[in-house]
């Protein structure tokens, strides 16, 4: 089964939700006429990210379902579609840096970021409280992480073992980061034999630049679409659900056979499990 993935590479302004929203809904359009079943957009999309204080971002927030996610989930009803948008979420008192998973059922899913760095609004931010999880719907079988998620390998492989098709990863790249589109993202598909798609940002916001590269990388680990990094685009990529479920690989029938999930010795992954402080 085939599906095809547009990534929505945009600049948001901060504090301009409506505006930011407008925005999405356009390319979710413009996307959907092009074939697109899964549209992701990039973290913070709505609000935008380089808020200075938890005071200022908290009139940005807002639950789910709210109001963003009901109007977006309404034009993925209309254009029988799957998104993916990336937000602040309230819940109670706390703030957590969150993405929504929409489609023509409405609000499917939500996820909370889990690993925080010290940059942006995450300095302010509650950290995730739900686990990583995998959600099931015509667009395949879809697992969200966001930005600094991915650093951590262990994000990538619980969902893997649930029976991820398909990673997304909504991010924030700043300026430096250029390491994790070089590198991380065609690893963690490569290391799961998942498709994954990593979507980004451009501009600059509050003197922070951002870097772009989108990325749709196959279950092999090879880039199928990549987006430059300065300009706001969209890429496009067909990918192969059954390439993502068949874990084995066979390089020379009885000689040279391997699957990266089935090999695995979790009796020996244990001290991964005991928190530890570093010296």
């Amino acid at each position: 089964m085939k599906v095809r993935i547009a990534g929505v590479q945009m600049a948001p302004e901060i504090a301009q939700k409506r505006a930011n929203l407008d925005k999405c809904l356009d390319r979710l359009h413009e996307a959907a006429a092009a074939g697109a079943r899964l549209v992701v957009f990039p973290e913070c999309c709505l609000t935008g990210y380089c808020f200075s204080s938890r005071e200022e971002a908290r009139p940005m927030a807002e639950t789910i379902p709210g109001p963003a996610t009901e109007g977006a989930a309404e034009a993925c009803r209309k254009l029988r579609v799957y998104a993916v948008l990336g937000l602040i979420e309230r819940d109670g008192g706390r703030l957590y840096n969150a993405a929504v998973l929409l489609g023509p059922e409405g609000v499917i899913a939500s996820y909370r970021k889990v690993h925080l760095p010290y940059l942006g609004v995450d300095r302010f931010l509650n950290k995730g409280n739900l686990p990583f999880a995998v959600h099931h719907t015509r667009a395949g079988n879809l697992g969200l992480n966001i930005c600094y998620d991915a650093s951590f390998p262990e994000s990538a492989r619980v969902m893997a073992l649930a029976g991820a098709d398909i990673i997304i990863l909504p991010t924030n790249w700043p300026e430096g980061r250029q390491r994790v589109p070089n590198f991380v993202i065609n690893t963690r598909a490569f290391e799961n034999k998942v498709h994954y798609v990593a979507v980004d940002r451009v501009g600059r916001e509050r003197g922070t630049g951002f870097i772009g590269r989108s990325k749709i990388v196959d279950a092999g680990g090879d880039t199928l679409a990549e987006a430059g990094p300065v300009n706001e685009e969209i890429i496009y990529a067909d990918v192969d659900l059954t390439r993502a479920r068949t874990k084995r690989t066979v390089v020379i029938p009885g000689q040279f056979e391997f699957d990266l999930l089935r090999d695995r010795r979790p009796d020996f992954y244990r001290p991964l499990t005991t928190p530890r402080l570093l010296r």
